[in-house]
């Protein structure tokens, strides 16, 4: 009943929590309303006991991890969050959820866990996943690579390049040419392995990782944050 009244409140407050196991990474974020609950250690340990769960079950989406039994009860997973809900006094909901399975996957949650990423890669390189994972957490790249870019966005880009051309003085018949040869610098901004690298941005992230090992590359990555 408590979580029933409580469930047009804002969720905003919560963890973001990812890890890994061997081939396959999970990354939850478990809401509540207050930053209070958030640092709560009952709070703190419903979520990690959710991504524990992910991991044993091997679960790939948020729907068959809500359908899973909770561990020590007779309630599925969804159920169990309601019922916290009433036990906590604050609405709680399962707002994201995201899985990669790649040769070896590497996870990382900022301090303060408010955000969290993991990376794929094509090799077992602990340190080197680690690295990218935190560069996808600081810089928040939109994809992989330019040609993972989805084309909506490129088209958003190529007309924000025009207008932009056009306030400047550009004649509009040469706006378009001028707003795809400015892809190239969003491209160089926004997708992961042409980033430049925040350890040393004298190369980019691409450049890392092959020099690191000719043979690692990253195959998908995901990020989270409460805030964004």
């Amino acid at each position: 009943k408590i979580a029933a009244n409580r469930g047009d409140r804002d969720a905003t407050e919560g963890l973001v929590i990812a890890k890994s196991s061997g081939n396959s990474g999970f990354l939850l974020c478990l809401n509540c309303e207050t930053d209070f609950v958030a640092k709560n250690k009952d709070f703190s340990d419903l979520a990690n006991s959710l991504v524990d769960l992910a991991i044993s079950s091997g679960v790939s989406s948020k729907d068959e991890l809500l359908n899973l039994n909770f561990p020590g009860s007779d309630l599925n997973v969804e159920a169990k969050i309601t019922e916290q809900s009433g036990v906590i006094g604050e609405k709680i909901e399962l707002s994201a959820f995201e899985k990669i399975e790649a040769e070896k996957v590497v996870a990382y949650n900022h301090p303060g866990n408010q955000i969290a990423s993991m990376v794929g890669l094509t090799v077992d390189a602990e340190e080197e996943g680690k690295q990218v994972a935190m560069q996808v957490a600081a810089m928040n790249p939109i994809a992989l690579d330019q040609d993972s870019v989805p084309q909506d966005i490129i088209e958003k880009e190529i007309e924000v390049g025009k207008e932009l051309a056009i306030q400047e003085g550009k004649p509009e018949e040469l706006a378009e040419k001028i707003a795809r040869g400015r892809l190239n610098k969003f491209f160089k901004e926004s997708t992961l392995v042409n980033q430049s690298f925040i350890r040393d941005n004298k190369k980019s992230v691409g450049q890392f990782l092959k020099d690191s090992n000719p043979d690692l590359k990253v195959t998908d990555f995901k990020r989270y944050s409460l805030s964004i």
